[in-house]
C-alpha cells in the first residue's frame, strides 16, 4: 500500500493548513477589507483631485491669464509714457489749460 504524501519539508504538510487558518481568520479578513476600502477611497480621492485640478487650471487660464496680460500691457504703456516724457521734457506752462 502506498503512503500518502501531504506536502514537502520538515513539517509534513502542516504549513498549508496553518496558512489556511491564518488566511481565513477574522483579523485577516478585516485587514483585507480595510486594505480594499483604503484602495477604493484612494482611487476616488485621486479621481476627484484630478477633476478639481482640471477645473482650477482651466479657470485660471480663462480668468487670471488675461488679467495678467492686461496688467503687463498697462505697465509697459506707463514705462513708454515715462520714456517719452523724459525725452521730450516737461510741457510748456500754458499747454495743459
Amino acid at each position: 500500500m502506498a503512503t500518502k504524501r501531504t506536502g514537502a519539508g520538515k513539517s509534513g504538510g502542516r504549513d498549508s493548513s496553518i496558512l489556511a487558518k491564518i488566511a481565513n481568520h477574522e483579523i485577516a479578513n478585516k485587514g483585507r477589507r480595510a486594505a480594499c476600502d483604503a484602495v477604493y477611497v484612494s482611487k476616488k480621492l485621486l479621481r476627484s483631485t484630478g477633476k478639481a485640478a482640471w477645473i482650477v487650471g482651466t479657470s485660471f487660464l480663462i480668468l487670471v491669464v488675461p488679467l495678467l496680460i492686461q496688467a503687463e500691457r498697462d505697465q509697459m504703456l506707463g514705462e513708454i509714457e515715462l520714456q517719452q516724457a523724459s525725452i521730450l521734457g516737461p510741457p510748456p506752462p500754458g499747454a495743459l489749460q
